[in-house]
């Protein structure tokens, strides 16, 4: 439960941001509570002094000012709920906004443990619940805040002793409500889980259909999601069915004490203790003091998965930023290029070193190749030069300036890096390689692609560097992807250079276009290049041989096979399976 009012606590901290805008709601809100407070006095008072006491001469003047009581409430109800309707999509708008860049700030350690569906399920799912809460719940407990307080104060001017009777079943009331609201919050937040989880399978599935469909697996896929979709169905179930069982204990007790009430308030009639007006207005107010615990309870279960939505927002909010332990960190605005690595260390997991004791130096304009067996740590040497891990040992420096204490944005930005995996972004092929530096001219866009060797297939397209690209570019081949790419890389202007298999999966013809536009823009970059196919790095300056986390040779291509180890067997058996 404290939990849960932390929750609420945060929340409410989003909606005052909307100070202004949620004034006038309140104000709206008090406004229609008194309108509606009005009308069961009006009642009593039209039954004692008009209608019992035979004064019907004043009759229609009170029932005129009844009806324009209600017909005020109604209006000032239309616009409370326009002005709420502002404030609940403000409030999510400025929610969702800090979620997805708080998401940019996160470490890549953390993105490799999460599934991308359960990630989306945080941006949209749980705060489609956050809206919906404040959507057609807000209101509503401010309106029964204002309403409670009101009709206490009604039913104590008009008769303490019912009062005091009307206040009988509140103990039990809130027991129940305590208990039931404990069990549902569980309940929800494990629905949202659950939710997240399918999210996640269905997402890995959609993306994964050719492989499912090459390997006959799709009764197999059919069964996971049937089995995932009934966990999300047992679980949804209990929620609902928890959630759903406040309204009917609230609406007994409401009866309960409305027949309470009216036992004692006809006994007080009886006795002349009381007029009739007084206890039908009575009756009206202890409806309307009850009324809002009911409608609380009927959007009970809105409420509780609004507050599990906030929750699992929030959770994700509160993962610390990569940055936080990097401000005031030195900006690497202009690099030379020396990259020195003195007795590194890391650790994906504790105890278990991925490298060890990998010391070399790269001098300004030289290229270091990465190569050996798959696992052997080369991807983890790159990945910690850009500080997307940190070292558990040693030290990285980049000239002679330890990466640890330059700033990560800075140091990045003196990064190009082109990875087997082309990713492209939906937008047309210009905008993509524009990614590289938002505020290029169309002008260098196109030079940068025809470094790339790129920029004749692009001339070639029906709409040429206009041309929209799909998913990740799937209306383009692998081989062009990884052109536009290298152009993205070549328009940044990288000061170091990185490149992660870029001529693995293409064919003979465009691996030998991709080798030429890398020449160019390997020239007077330091660089890292990962290869398979030991005919790309020939004429590096430096090779290492990472074998087990560690350097295993060392030397340029002639001296590694002069040496006749590890280097060369490889050599040999890609020439063996080449031939």
């Amino acid at each position: 439960m404290n939990h849960t009012f932390s929750t609420l606590k945060r929340l409410c901290a989003y909606l005052f941001q909307q100070r202004a805008r949620l004034i006038a709601v309140i104000a709206l809100t008090i406004a229609a509570a008194g309108l509606t407070l009005a009308g069961p006095y009006l009642l009593g008072v039209a039954l004692d002094d008009y209608i019992i006491a035979e004064r019907y001469d004043g009759l229609l003047p009170i029932c005129l000012l009844m009806l324009s009581v209600y017909g005020a409430g109604s209006l000032v109800s239309w616009l409370q709920a326009f002005f709420l309707a502002d404030v609940s999509q403000r409030t999510v708008w400025r929610l969702r906004k800090d979620l997805f860049v708080h998401f940019q700030k996160l470490p890549i350690p953390f993105f490799s443990g999460k599934s991308h569906g359960e990630l989306m399920s945080r941006t949209t799912n749980d705060i489609d619940n956050v809206t919906n809460t404040l959507n057609q719940s807000l209101i509503q407990i401010i309106s029964s805040v204002i309403m409670l307080i009101g009709s206490f104060t009604m039913m104590l001017i008009l008769n303490v002793w019912l009062t005091l009777i009307a206040l009988v079943v509140i103990p039990l009331i809130v027991y129940v409500s305590k208990r039931i609201a404990k069990i549902t919050q569980r309940q929800f937040k494990g629905q949202q889980q659950e939710l997240g989880s399918l999210n996640g399978f269905i997402e890995e599935t959609v993306s994964g259909q050719k492989v499912a469909l090459l390997f006959h697996q799709e009764e197999r896929m059919a069964g996971q999601f049937g089995e995932a979709n009934a966990r999300l169905k047992k679980v949804g179930i209990k929620a609902q069915i928890y959630s759903g069982s406040m309204g009917p204990f609230m609406n007994m007790f409401s009866h309960i004490s409305y027949l309470i009430i009216a036992g004692a308030g006809g006994w007080l009639a009886v006795r002349d203790l009381a007029t009739v007006g007084v206890i039908i207005s009575f009756l009206g107010y202890s409806r309307q003091f009850s009324g809002p615990l009911n409608e609380v309870a009927n959007q009970f279960n809105l409420i509780q998965s609004g507050v599990a939505g906030a929750e699992r927002v929030f959770e994700m909010m509160d993962i610390p930023s990569e940055y936080e332990d990097n401000e005031g960190g030195k900006q690497a605005l202009s690099i030379t290029g020396k990259v020195e690595f003195r007795q590194v260390q890391f650790e994906y997991a504790e105890g278990t070193a991925a490298l060890r004791n990998i010391s070399f130096t790269a001098m300004p304009g030289e290229t270091i190749a990465l190569v050996g067996p798959t696992g052997a740590g080369k991807t983890t040497i790159i990945n910690l030069i850009g500080r997307f891990y940190d070292i558990t040992g040693g030290q990285i420096l980049i000239d002679d300036e330890d990466i640890r204490g330059l700033d990560k944005n800075s140091l990045r930005r003196q990064l190009g890096i082109v990875l087997q995996d082309a990713h492209l972004f939906s937008g047309t092929i210009r905008e993509n390689i524009r990614y590289g530096k938002l505020d290029a001219t169309d002008a260098e866009v196109e030079q940068a692609a025809v470094q790339a060797n790129a920029h004749g297939f692009i001339v070639k397209l029906e709409n040429g560097y206009e041309t929209l690209l799909s998913a990740e570019g799937g209306n383009v081949s692998h081989g062009q992807r990884q052109l536009i790419t290298i152009a993205r890389a070549i328009l940044s202007d990288p000061a170091l250079l990185i490149l992660d298999e870029a001529t693995s999966s293409v064919d003979t013809l465009t691996e030998l276009q991709i080798q030429e536009a890398m020449k160019r823009l390997l020239q007077g970059r330091t660089s890292f290049v990962i290869a398979h196919r030991l005919s790309t790095i020939r004429h590096a300056d430096t090779i290492l041989f990472i074998k087990d986390g560690e350097i295993a040779e060392r030397g340029s291509h002639e001296e590694l096979m002069a040496r006749r180890g590890l280097y060369e067997r490889l050599h040999g058996s890609q020439l063996v399976r080449e031939a």
